[in-house]
């Protein structure tokens, strides 16, 4: 059903020239679901992982330059129509790939803006001394696609030359943890080669490495990532997917005296013995509905309408130096969709807030997406319903690690489309990598 509904969710249409920038602010102090997050997208990258479906582009410094000074004059647009901000997340692609402009990106924010935690993507090559230092007190929250600690897996994605091994990568882990409020091991599992024993592995790893967080993804392949992988590690399959998370809840959230770690999403964990209770997440979409995104290839979503950023590093360039923003396409979404959007995110964050939800929507729960409603409980799905929230069962989590995997799953065909779309200097780069080469 997810499958079907994305078509109609992702069905982005091109905007018309004159509406090629987001929305201005709402005026007065913002609703409580209004707290918006700052999404920047910096799409640069050393060497690009064939299974990646994120907008990126081979690293070159002086196209980086020129886009970082464009990101910060997007930046002060967005300012100068009425947003504020308290959270900040840069994804990409390498965020720390210059380190030096990075900075200089996230002062201006915090400059312009009410900003109070900063979460920054990185890779574990990038976890040295001379970045973790000027990285401190900037980024309160450290996010480390590690994916896997297993050598032969690294080898087989092409990580192992490009970052490291795994113990590099655990003891690097190790090392940055005092730098940050939060460092997070990013995870992927079910990769088509990945053996009950490797993520076993992996699992040890995350328990010594002392991380205050971890995020165990499933494998999330676009129909061109999935050709892309088909060459290096196999075909696509969720056939043990079910079986390996249960193996990582398990192991991380195991039903022993003292776990290690708790839910903070039905995919992220929280330490225990850490202080993380309103620590971000990589999926900030649960705790911040809506987000401007700056950035090629960013994706905004801003009263009930998703805004879809150029994907071309050279236009967007081009149009913010003209003075525009860079929004190329958009999707309005009706009543019924935007609750049934609610439901999805507010169920993989574990708890959904009724009282909330009747005070935006006018109408409960069970009125408002009653088939929707009906499979949830039909299912298993809630371990607990009051009048004031629905709190997700075990057998809810997976549902919605399910669900949310095929819903990303449809945001990277927009991503697939996106790129076979681009002007032919920029989309060779891509049908290289899809080649093997």
């Amino acid at each position: 059903m997810v499958r079907l509904l994305n078509q109609r969710y992702l069905d982005v249409r091109p905007v018309d020239a004159a509406l090629d920038r987001l929305p201005p602010a709402p005026a007065g102090p913002p609703a409580p679901r209004r707290s918006y997050l700052l999404y920047v997208h910096v799409p640069f990258c050393e060497r690009l992982c064939p299974y990646c479906s994120f907008n990126r582009f081979p690293f070159d410094e002086a196209r980086a330059r020129a886009y970082f000074k464009a990101l910060r004059a997007e930046m002060r647009m967005l300012c100068g129509r009425g947003y504020d901000f308290k959270s900040m997340y840069v994804g990409g692609g390498t965020p720390t790939v210059l380190i030096d402009e990075l900075t200089a990106l996230i002062d201006e924010a915090r400059a312009l803006f009410g900003i109070e935690e900063v979460s920054c993507e990185t890779n574990p090559n990038h976890l040295t001394p001379e970045r973790l230092e000027v990285l401190e007190g900037r980024v309160q929250r450290l996010s480390v696609g590690v994916q896997s600690f297993d050598d032969g897996l690294l080898r087989q994605i092409g990580r192992h030359e490009a970052y490291g091994s795994g113990l590099q990568t655990l003891e690097r882990l190790q090392a940055a943890a005092r730098h940050f409020d939060t460092i997070n091991a990013d995870m992927i599992f079910n990769f088509p080669s990945q053996t009950e024993d490797q993520l076993v592995y992996d699992l040890a790893c995350i328990l010594e490495s002392g991380v205050a967080q971890t995020t165990f993804y499933p494998l999330m392949a676009s129909p061109s990532v999935a050709r892309s992988l088909r060459q290096t590690v196999g075909q696509v399959s969720h056939a043990r997917e079910h079986r390996y998370y249960q193996l990582v809840s398990a192991a991380l959230c195991g039903e022993g005296p003292q776990p290690l770690f708790e839910f903070s999403s039905a995919w992220t964990f929280n330490a225990v013995s850490a202080s993380t209770d309103n620590t971000m997440i990589d999926e900030y979409i649960v705790d911040y509905e809506e987000y401007p995104a700056l950035g090629s290839g960013g994706f905004s979503y801003l009263d009930g309408s998703l805004y879809v950023n150029t994907f071309s590093v050279n236009e967007y360039i081009r149009l913010i130096g003209e003075g525009r923003m860079s929004v190329k396409g958009v999707v309005r979404f009706s009543r019924y969709d935007r609750m049934r959007y609610r439901l999805m995110m507010q169920l993989f964050g574990l708890r959904l807030d009724k009282r909330q939800w009747e005070s935006d929507f006018g109408c409960s729960v069970a009125s408002g997406v009653p088939v929707e409603y009906a499979f949830y409980r039909t299912a298993g799905a809630f371990a607990r319903e009051t009048a004031d929230e629905i709190v997700l069962s075990t057998k809810g989590r997976y549902l919605l690690v399910a669900l949310m995997r095929q819903f990303f799953v449809g945001v990277n065909g927009v991503r697939d489309r996106a790129r076979a779309s681009l002007p032919d200097a920029e989309r060779l780069l891509f049908e290289c990598l899809d080649d093997g080469q």
